[in-house]
């Protein structure tokens, strides 16, 4: 797929465009919702991103903000666009928000893991136990739904264009024995193997670099490849992650990647440690 045309990001940038245009005319959200007899809450979310806009709805705003013409209809058709389903449609129950489809869409992603490893490069085996450990009352139809669909997540690396992908992990990760020797054995194959790939690179703090930036916590940087698409963080929880798109909160984690990718080894001595790892498991 070409990064940036899925339908979650068409709807991020219909979105922006609305509230603009609505800015532009002078017009309060509270003014808008009543001259099209609506919530304001519903064009508040609209502008946000999180909820869609109908094609109508869109033509209606954009009647309201006086565009006309090409550039009103190239709008409408954005919306028409915007409201295609992803093929993450058919785990809605799993994936919740907007995460998967603007990781879908992203030209570039830059993640750090203190205590896992990240969900793109887990094994099916280690995607079980980490989510029956995060999820002691699922059943184990839940359990399964879910590590299939963080395996179909992980076909993004493979896209015939797919994003570049730059991992940090700390050491911790490769010591913290999730589901057993054997797991652990696979999964630390599998860093290595994915490694190998020419837009993928891991790195490895080591418990000897001390403190560092991602003693925070584990967070995801969004890249887009058009100009209209700001980065965006994304912060990870059990009850459901968030987005950080201020561009001083986005500039402060990309600051904070840095110093990660400073402090960590090499790519090729994190490959070491990796190795290391298989062997310690398989021993």
């Amino acid at each position: 797929m070409s990064r940036g045309q899925g339908p979650t990001i068409r709807r991020r940038r219909l979105a922006s465009e609305l509230r603009r245009l609505r800015e532009t005319a002078d017009f309060t959200i509270d003014e808008v919702a009543e001259k099209l007899e609506c919530s304001a809450s519903k064009i508040s979310r609209i502008e946000t991103g999180h909820v869609g806009v109908t094609p109508r709805d869109a033509r209606d705003m954009l009647e309201l903000y006086g565009i006309v013409g090409d550039e009103r209809e190239a709008l409408v058709q954005l919306a028409r666009e915007a409201r295609k389903p992803g093929w993450w449609q058919a785990y809605k129950e799993v994936f919740t928000g907007t995460f998967v489809g603007l990781e879908a869409d992203a030209s570039s992603l830059r993640a750090f893991q203190a205590l896992l490893v990240p969900g793109l490069l887990q094994t099916e085996a280690y995607a079980r136990a980490v989510i029956r450990a995060m999820r002691p009352d699922a059943d184990e139809s839940d359990i399964q739904r879910r590590v299939a669909a963080r395996t179909a997540r992980q076909q993004l690396l493979t896209d015939e264009n797919p994003p570049s992908y730059w991992a940090v992990i700390d050491e911790a990760v490769l010591h913290r024995v999730v589901g057993g020797a054997e797991v652990m054995a696979h999964q630390a194959h599998r860093l290595l193997t994915v490694a190998q790939l020419p837009h993928v690179t891991i790195q490895v703090v080591p418990f000897g670099a001390g403190a560092h930036p991602g003693m925070e916590g584990p967070f995801l940087i969004l890249g887009f490849p058009e100009q209209a698409d700001p980065d965006v963080v994304y912060l990870d929880s059990t009850s459901g992650g968030f987005f950080l798109e201020l561009p001083p909160d986005v500039r402060r984690y990309i600051l904070m990647f840095d110093h990660l990718r400073a402090a960590a080894l090499k790519p090729d001595d994190s490959i070491e440690v990796i190795a290391a790892a298989v062997e310690r498991f398989s021993g």
